[in-house]
Order: structure tokens, then sequence, then C-alpha cells
């Protein structure tokens, strides 16, 4: 525990004195050693103590007007569960996150805090926020282990069923709130465990899987249901699902179509989409093989293309899979879209880093597999519409990085299946749905969509908050009424 000894004294205010405030520093998160973690898939990340998590929520200056709260995509009362965790009150504060978090304990590990609630963290402005993010990992997954968090209050059954298609992140939060508010809630999963993104891609080292699958369980108590390896689009499409008697139906298919670079020996043995590369280690668990029958990907030496947290989970799987693990990337580390958390952590673990870097080929041997990349050195020039400098070639500077695995990660788009088969939706040219930003609703009457199939490719949490919006429209949509608090 960090406890720096410096007082803060406030000013007078007249003749009376404040008594001075002991000024806390922001508390550490211990981390597995990376010379150990390196070798295993454990959660890297080991959380707050009871004491260091009290500590931390001291820090917050519990103001009038929380930035933080509207920092937050799902407006969590920020000051309110920290201050219940001050007060000892762990449970508690659970309870109030979860009146705007179906998914703490997630959020709580894989959400860009630095760029959400914390940036508008009043400390920040001179020093170091509250973590709020590591507060809410604590908060949930101290109810987790110590029991006693009551069933969320249901409303009476209002006769009403909606079809719910994907169980990734915004499926779960409008499948959530829908329950609670009474309605007979289905979810049609497509692969063979419910969770989405966060069972196929995100590592077990970043988010345990068995977390995913609790949140999972606490749905279902609440009675919904799920059927998995059910593809909507091709066993039954959104038309079906409607004249089957659904009152509505929400699409929160999310972005798994991976992006290509299109460049030559793309289709050789041994190059991979990060969305195959990740979900073959994290829900098929290859890294398990003999005990999971998965094929396993063993690589010796791998490159990863690519500079986002996709492309970090990336690097860091195959790492621990026994490659010499490398990252290309075309900018600099200053334009890196990954968290700082995720690239410190890749770089502890021994990653090495080629930025200012873009792969032109891909090599390969007689029998089309892949031996290396090749590469040429860029350099910054003037801003692109990203508003990030634009990467030029320097030319002559090609070389040759070794490799017997690529894994490409420059992006996803959203999955076309639905709307292919829904030409009643609307999509952009982009492949997104289009919805009306404020209701989620599409095209077609009773269709509702949230998620990276309307805004491409995104963060837990946004997906979470444009689910919930979704989950009040179609609340009025089929009852007349607004939606409870």
């Amino acid at each position: 525990m960090n406890h720096d000894s410096e007082i803060e004294s406030d000013k007078p205010s007249g003749t009376e004195k404040k008594s001075p405030r002991v000024k806390v520093p922001r508390q550490p998160m211990p981390e597995q050693d990376p010379r150990r973690r390196r070798h295993n898939f454990e959660e890297v990340p080991l959380g707050y103590s009871e004491e260091t998590a009290r500590l931390e929520a001291s820090r917050c200056l519990n103001c009038k007007k929380p930035g933080c709260v509207e920092g937050c995509p799902v407006n969590i009362n920020i000051p309110a569960f920290v201050r219940l965790i001050a007060e000892n009150r762990y449970i508690d504060a659970l309870i109030k996150l979860k009146e705007q978090n179906a998914l703490p304990a997630v959020c709580g590990r894989v959400c860009p805090q630095e760029s959400q609630c914390e940036s508008k963290c009043i400390l920040g402005k001179k020093g170091e926020p509250v973590a709020i993010g590591r507060l809410e990992r604590f908060a949930a997954d101290y109810a987790r282990k110590k029991g006693g968090v009551p069933d969320p209050v249901k409303a009476p059954p209002s006769g009403k069923r909606v079809a719910i298609v994907g169980a990734g992140p915004a499926g779960i939060t409008v499948a959530g709130d829908l329950a609670r508010w009474g309605h007979d809630v289905i979810v049609f999963e497509a692969l063979h465990l419910a969770g989405g993104v966060l069972m196929y891609g995100i590592p077990e080292f970043r988010l345990p899987k068995e977390i995913v699958q609790h949140e999972i369980r606490g749905l279902m108590k609440m009675g919904v249901k799920i059927y998995t390896d059910y593809v909507i689009g091709k066993t039954e499409t959104i038309d079906q699902l409607l004249e089957q008697g659904f009152d509505a139906v929400f699409i929160g298919t999310g972005a798994g179509l991976p992006m290509f670079m299109g460049i030559p020996g793309e289709n050789s043995i041994g190059v991979f989409s990060a969305n195959e590369f990740l979900t073959r280690a994290n829900l098929m668990k290859a890294y398990d093989f003999p005990r999971h029958g998965t094929t396993p990907i063993r690589p010796r030496q791998a490159v990863t293309v690519g500079g986002g947290n996709v492309a970090m989970d990336s690097a860091r799987t195959a790492l621990r899979l026994g490659a010499k693990s490398t990252i290309v990337y075309r900018r600099s580390r200053t334009e890196m879209p990954a968290r700082n958390e995720e690239i410190h952590h890749a770089e502890q673990e021994g990653v090495v880093f080629h930025l200012l870097t873009n792969p032109v080929s891909i090599l390969t041997d007689g029998k089309n597999r892949v031996t290396g990349v090749k590469c040429i050195r860029m350099e910054l020039g003037e801003p692109d519409a990203s508003g990030r400098r634009r990467p030029v070639p320097v030319e002559g500077s090609e070389f040759v990085v070794p490799a017997d695995v690529v894994i490409i990660s420059i992006g996803n788009r959203p999955n076309p299946l639905v709307p292919q088969t829904s030409p009643e939706i609307e999509v952009s040219r982009h492949g997104t749905i289009i919805v009306d930003q404020e209701t989620m609703a599409t095209s077609k009457s009773g269709v509702y969509a949230a998620g990276d199939i309307v805004s491409g490719a995104a963060t837990v949490i946004s997906a979470m908050g444009q689910g919930k919006k979704a989950a009040r429209s179609i609340h009025r949509h089929i009852t007349g009424t607004e939606a409870p608090n």
C-alpha cells in the first residue's frame, strides 16, 4: 500500500481554519511478474485488496457536478459507488454499479477509463485521477467471490416477447434491461458460448472467461433464454422471427468481418486474421492442446500487423504460445490506438516493436508456407482524415522480418449476414446498420440495433451505452409507456 505522508492544508476561510487533509497518491495495481506471466494465460493485474480499494476510494472529492459521470457512456453514478467502497459497503457499491452497468467486472478490466470517466476527474487536472476502473473491478470481484448480491427485482410479466440477435456486450445489456422490465427475452447466439467478443476476442490473461460466464448465468437466472449455435440469417431471418410472434427484434451482431491489407502472400499458410487467431486461442482453447482438441497454432516467430488493442492481444497471445513475437506498425508509438497499459504490458513481456514500419509482401517457401514479412520504413508526413500524421514510405529502406506466422490486425467490418438477409434494413456504404441515434431504431419497424454493427468496431462500454438506449426504445415500442429507471 502506498501512503504519502505529505500534508495539504486548505486555505483559511475568514478566521476559521480547516483541518489538514492527507494527500493520498493513486494506488498502483499489483500485477504478475512479466518474467512469469509471459509463460501463462493467468490474469495479469491481480486486483486491489480491501485496504487498497478503501484508500483509493478515499481520494474521491465527491464533486457537486461530477464530470466522471458525463464521461461514462452508461452514466454510472461514480461518486456514489466510490463512496460506498470508502465506507466498506462493497456489496452496496456493486448494486449501485448494476443500476446502470450489466457488466461491471468486465468493464472494470477492459474499458478505456483513461479516455472516458477518468479523463474528466478533477484530480487529474493537477495529478492522477481516481482509479475508477480498478474500483469498479474490485466491487464486482468482491461480490462474486463473497456472494450476497440480491437478484434484480423483476416487473410482473408483460406478455411481450423480444428476440436478441447476438450475445455480445450490446445484446447482454438489452436482454438484462428488458428482462427486468418483465418481458420474455430470447437470445440467439451464433457461436457455442454466449459473450461475443468478450469470449472470442479478448484473451484470458486480460479477461478471464469465467467472469463473462458468471454474468451470463445471472441473465439466465432472470429468465433470459439463450440459444447457441444459432445463426440468424442462416437458420432463420429477422422477418421469420417477427412472423413467429416476437414483438420486437434487437440486432447486436458486432463487427466480426476481418480486414486484410491486399498485399502479395496474404493467402499463404500461416497467415491469420486476428479474429481467427484469438478465437482459436480464447474460445476454442487451442493453447490447451491436447486436453482441448482444437488444432493448436505453434508459432516460432510471429509478426502481428497493427497497433490497436487487438494487435496487442494477438502479439501477447503469440508470445505465450512460445513465439518470438513482433509488432509491425506503420506510425509511431504516439499514434498507436491501443491503451497505454496494453502497450506497456506487451513491452514488459518482451514483445518487439517495429514502429514506422509497413509490410509490403509476405514471403513464402516452395510449399506456400510463411517464411517472413518484407517491410519498408515509414516517416510521418502531413495529417490525414483521421487527424494523425500520414505515414510515407522511405524509398530503398526495405528489410525482412523472419516469421512463420503472420497475424493481420488492422480492423474489422460489421458482420454482413443479417443485413444481407433483411433487405428492408438500411445499411451504410461501410456495411453498418443505419439507425436513429436517439432510439437505435432501424428502417424496419420493430427492429433495433446497437454496438459495433451500428458504429463499426468500438469499445465494450460504448456498445452497452447504445444497448441501454435501444432497450428503452423497445420497451416504449411494445408497451406504449416509458421504461422505469
